[in-house]
């Protein structure tokens, strides 16, 4: 091919036609740029198609991630209704002492001492600057925004547990064997296996002094310490609903990318 132009380049100076020498040159120079708009344009399309491949990848990954993480969430909701349920049943005894059951109350008080905390899969899309290969602003926007509502559950689950272990725990210390025993007998604390399946219990028995649990249900800071169990239970329950709303929104933007795809 260029030896093709070269001979006709070189006929048309031995010519000495300058106006065809001219056009010929100005066509060569066009048909140089027009295959290089081209090359690029070819070059743009393959990038463009490695990066909606890369973007597909990162949408897979993160519908895992992101299903990991509500199934998680659901399970905290789960484990602290049984403590907003446990702790009312508890008000229930100390309010009327005539329906006070020792068995259960122990249960009760067992699930009342669980310390839920919810951990999810936290992709490095941001830090790593991946985020931008997602085309779909909102989804990018709600990616962004989602480590800082994790907070929201957070913060209230982290003052359960400083609580718990500042005032609650120390209020039951007399009953611990027991209610550590009652709560290992629980089907509740299946929850906390990876695979729900807890297996063979350690019975560690009642304890064999003898401790009135009426004594317990009369004192005024064991029905402050479920008070404040039910109380911010329900308030990590709302805010884990709200984030759970959010969770469930990012999996139907990415479910749609996906079929875009």
């Amino acid at each position: 091919m260029l030896k093709f132009f070269r001979t006709i380049r070189k006929k048309l100076i031995e010519e000495d036609n300058l106006r065809k020498y001219l056009l010929y040159a100005i066509g060569e120079i066009l048909l140089v740029v027009i295959g290089i708009l081209i090359a690029l344009q070819i070059n743009n399309w393959n990038e463009y198609n490695k990066e909606r491949e890369f973007e597909r990848e990162l949408l897979i990954q993160l519908q895992s991630e992101y299903q990991n993480n509500l199934g998680q969430l659901d399970e905290k909701i789960t484990i602290r209704n049984n403590m907003i349920t446990a702790s009312t049943k508890l008000l229930d005894y100390i309010d009327h002492p005539d329906i006070r059951n020792i068995d259960s109350t122990y249960a009760f008080i067992g699930q009342t001492k669980i310390n839920p905390t919810f951990d999810p899969i936290l992709n490095d899309i941001i830090s790593s600057g991946r985020i931008q290969l997602i085309q779909n602003a909102e989804l990018r926007e709600k990616l962004t925004r989602f480590p800082s509502d994790i907070v929201q559950v957070t913060e209230e689950e982290e003052r359960w547990q400083n609580y718990s272990h500042n005032f609650y725990t120390p209020t039951l210390m007399k009953y611990g064997r027991t209610i550590a025993n009652r709560l290992w007998q629980n089907t509740l604390f299946s929850s906390f296996q990876l695979d729900g399946d807890i297996g063979s219990v350690p019975d560690i028995g009642d304890s064999n002094k003898n401790r009135d649990i009426n004594y317990l249900l009369e004192s005024t800071r064991f029905e402050s310490s479920v008070t404040t169990c039910l109380s911010l239970a329900l308030l990590a329950n709302s805010q884990s609903m709200s984030l759970r709303t959010r969770i469930v929104d990012i999996l139907e933007i990415i479910e749609s990318e996906l079929g875009n795809h």
